[in-house]
């Protein structure tokens, strides 16, 4: 006997008498419960029907088993005595799995939360399961299953345009029959008894009798909700739902369109026909949308911020900025009165599941170009005492896409948005609810987010923004952490921001650092300030390149507010010299003890030139000026020990000073002996320009401190060796990221780049070659003495000493007809080089092997010899 889908009787062989009989339940599964009459005893109880797919289960098993020999084992008996186990069909347990063939054919589920994960048959189970919902069989099947089967019917009344009385064959019952998706005007029944119909009510009557009333059709009974019979009618001429709906004498109805089983955006195509040829119940239809241009309505624009999950700031194609409400959704919201009046409420951390929205949106559409289609447009609406509805400015609602994904439809489904209800006659609603609804659908059977039994998600996110005590206790974390991740969450202005640092849960105010950027408008004691010029282009473009991105930060320092002070870096491009190049910021002379001073400097050299923006009114001072300052200044003498490392094509060259050599020496040893423990993995590193990181110098295979200058593609990779000043293009394969304990917080660069002072450069390529011919014999790799002269635009210019003789090396390259002595006032200069111009006449060296090429006073031409 088959007592239910997963619970048999068996009995033994006789033997003298009637068997005796045991009930076998399968074990890990469960199958639907079949229908139960409730007990006359209690009345207040009702009779159960039977669950989805219950009797067709019990049905498999009856045809399967009734009649046939089986084995079966007992795996737990419980202290009711009522026994769970498998049953095989056959002799012993090769046979056919009976567990198995119901969960294979979508007749049963399998109780996952006992399932052990070494056990070989529940895991079979679990596999089969999975099979059979990516089949869709059984209960699993879309549109509901067997339910959908059509039952031969006649017409036998007809009650209005969308209600019929129905004869069901061959059982012939009389039913009523409403048609799902959809509701036609209906007769009225007045106090008096008479009815009146509303407008289109006869019509629509007459228009269902006409082709259906005692006629042979087909019926698919899809539900029953509150004791009323949903299906609909299938003519062999057409579908009689979808016919009302083109000819306007129907509307669609969201509460039983989602058990319509043909589709139910025919019934939203049909009735969209209808509506754009404003017939019958629609003649006095106006679209939402019907006051704007078809640019307006349909475009493409960027994504430049998420607003509280449910709406976006987009950029067009014009340049300006518009915000955009998703359609016919709800953000998550908190639930009464739940908010702590002691603190200041932060929606985004404080409702439940908003920050998981937001960062879902942000993750998926920010900085991207997004396919906008506006749905209606939402009145601005007044707050009164009366009443509790607040005031909202007017609202662009539309649906919002990517890559063919509707946004909302994915928040939806994620639980992380709620889809608002209508009434039946509003149609500013999303031109995709129906798939709204069944996303929402679709959340709340599989417990997601906002519909989920788990406890909410707490966001418990420290705002240290100007409390200097906790931002003191912060900053050590954030120094040594080196570039830290951080996601923007506001721009004050264009070097000013709120950041989000993940791994340290709290929001911490950002200063860029080396720049100074025009302020904005400030509200002071004294009034408000105006705003610099500029400020509101520097904050929009900082803004389109960092709001709501994920950034890397290299905190420095602090202010007295409480401010931390660094450089903010985005896809391997700086910040603070994006600003500086794009004429929007000037470098601050802290920037100096930076690394990044000379690329400061450069941007600004050549936005300056360009007279771009901040520097459209720029006038240059003259050089007189400077080089007279230069004059009074007297030379100071303060050698000390370098090793020269490097030396470049232009007579520039690099240093490591001799006190921080020991220094260098043992972090290279410790490093090289830490990274031939724990070897790098091959190719997981990603380059990004401005990076530190480690590279294997090809020339001795050994692992060096670089730093990445340019990412021309993977197999190319400019980096520049810090500690030893030298150059070379490597495939990223051979780069790794550089440990913690080896960054240039622990060692500073060792590598220092200077150049000869008092002596002018040969312009001729040979020449010059010759010279840096001669200082690579004569001092690279050697011990020398270095003075500081001055300062230069982008390194400082030095003299330099053999460390043995404490000869001087530019001298004797002005000996040796090299060089020529650079053109200065300085007096201890006067001797050397009318000296140099003599001698090297005279004995016709190198450069002067021809004479003296240099210019002459021409007093009759107007020309003088340069100064």
């Amino acid at each position: 006997m088959v007592l239910s889908g997963c619970a048999i009787i068996v009995r033994g062989q006789p033997r003298g008498g009637p068997p005796p009989e045991r009930q076998i339940n399968l074990s890990n599964i469960r199958t639907g419960a079949l229908a139960r009459r409730a007990p006359q005893s209690q009345p207040d109880q009702k009779d159960t029907p039977d669950e989805p797919y219950a009797f067709q289960a019990r049905e498999f098993l009856r045809k399967m088993l009734i009649g046939k020999e089986v084995c079966f084992t007992v795996e737990v008996k419980t202290a009711l005595g009522r026994e769970y186990g498998m049953v095989y069909l056959g002799r012993d347990t090769t046979g056919e799995n009976i567990a198995e063939s119901l969960v294979n054919e979508g007749l049963a589920t399998v109780r996952r939360e006992g399932i052990r994960g070494n056990n070989p048959d529940q895991a079979r189970l679990c596999d089969l399961e999975d099979q059979a919902k990516a089949s869709k069989k059984g209960m699993w099947t879309e549109g509901g299953g067997t339910n959908t089967k059509p039952v031969n019917a006649v017409i036998e009344h007809v009650r209005d345009g969308s209600v019929v009385r129905a004869l069901l064959l061959p059982d012939y019952y009389l039913v009523t029959v409403m048609l799902s998706g959809v509701k036609c005007p209906t007769f009225k029944r007045e106090a008096d008894g008479t009815e009146s119909p509303e407008p289109f009510a006869a019509e629509a009557k007459f228009f269902t009798e006409s082709r259906l009333l005692q006629r042979d059709v087909q019926i698919i009974l899809e539900s029953c909700p509150n004791q009323v019979i949903l299906g609909t009618v299938l003519h062999p001429n057409g579908n009689i739902t979808e016919l009302l709906l083109k000819e306007g004498f129907a509307r669609c109805v969201d509460w039983s369109m989602a058990v319509y089983t043909q589709g139910a955006e025919k019934l939203r195509a049909g009735e969209k026909s209808a509506k754009e040829r404003k017939v019958r119940i629609w003649k006095d239809y106006v679209a939402p949308t019907a006051n704007m241009d078809q640019k307006d309505r349909q475009f493409v624009a960027k994504v430049m911020q998420v607003v509280n999950a449910d709406a976006v700031v987009v950029k067009l194609n014009s340049g300006e900025y518009k915000t955009i409400h998703l359609s016919s959704i709800r953000p998550p919201r908190i639930e009464g009165e739940n908010k702590d009046k002691d603190k200041r409420f932060r929606p985004i951390y404080d409702i439940p599941y908003m920050f998981e929205a937001r960062e879902f949106m942000r993750k998926k559409i920010i900085g991207k170009k997004v396919n906008v289609t506006v749905d209606y447009i939402r009145a601005a609406t007044s707050s009164s005492e009366t009443s509790t509805i607040p005031a909202f400015a007017e609202r662009t609602c539309a649906t919002v896409t990517i890559g063919g994904i509707n946004i909302a439809e994915a928040l939806v489904s994620k639980g992380f948005a709620t889809v608002i209800r209508y009434r039946q006659d509003d149609d500013q609603r999303s031109s995709h609810y129906d798939e709204l609804l069944a996303a929402e659908a679709r959340a709340i059977k599989n417990g997601k987010g906002l519909h989920s039994k788990k406890e909410v998600p707490i966001h418990r996110v420290a705002d240290i923004s100007g409390e200097t005590q906790k931002a003191k206790q912060f900053l050590p974390f954030l120094q040594r952490a080196g570039r830290s991740e951080a996601v923007v969450e506001y721009v004050f202005s264009g070097s000013r921001l709120k950041l989000y640092m993940p791994k340290e849960t709290c929001l911490i105010t950002f200063l860029l650092a080396g720049i100074e950027c025009p302020r904005g408008s400030r509200n002071m004691p004294g009034g408000m300030q105006v705003a610099e010029p500029f400020s509101d282009e520097a904050m929009a473009f900082t803004k389109e390149l960092v709001l709501q991105r994920e950034v890397e930060v290299e905190v420095e320092s602090m202010d007295k507010a409480g401010n931390f002070i660094g450089w903010l870096h985005i896809e391997g491009v700086n910040l603070s010299v994006a600003l500086v190049e794009n004429a929007l910021s000037k470098v601050h002379f802290t920037a100096e003890r930076s690394s990044y001073y000379k690329t400061l400097v450069s941007g600004e050299e050549a936005s300056r030139l360009r007279k771009d923006k901040i520097w459209a009114n720029y006038e240059e001072k003259k050089v007189e000026e400077v080089v007279h300052v230069m004059e009074e200044k007297e030379r100071t003498a303060n050698y000390r020990a370098v090793y020269v490392t490097e030396i470049t094509d232009t007579m520039h060259f690099y240093t490591q000073d001799v006190e921080t050599g020991t220094q260098l020496e043992n972090l290279m040893e410790t490093m090289r002996a830490e990274i031939a423990a724990q070897p790098p993995v091959e190719g997981s590193y990603a380059a990004r320009r401005g990076d530190y990181c480690i590279a294997n110098f090809s020339a001795d295979g050994e692992w060096y401190r670089a730093r990445v200058e340019k990412v021309q593609s993977p197999a190319k990779v400019h980096v520049f060796y810090i500690d030893y000043g030298n150059r070379e293009i490597v495939p990223s394969t051979r780069l790794a990221v550089i440990p913690p304990a080896f960054s240039i917080r622990t060692l500073a660069a060792q590598a220092t780049e200077y150049t000869f002072a008092y002596i002018q450069v040969p312009q001729d390529e040979d020449a010059r070659a010759d010279v840096v011919d001669s200082l690579v014999r004569d001092i690279q790799n050697t011990q020398c003495l270095l003075n500081v002269e001055h300062s230069g635009v982008t390194c400082p210019h030095v003299t330099l000493q053999f460390a043995d003789s404490k000869d001087d090396v530019g001298l004797s390259l002005v000996k040796e007809g090299m060089v020529m002595v650079d053109v200065r006032k300085e007096k201890h200069l006067q001797k050397m080089r009318s000296w140099s111009f003599l001698s090297h006449v005279l004995s016709q060296l190198n450069i002067w092997r021809y004479g003296d090429f240099r210019d002459d006073d021409a007093d009759e031409f107007g020309y003088k010899l340069k100064k």
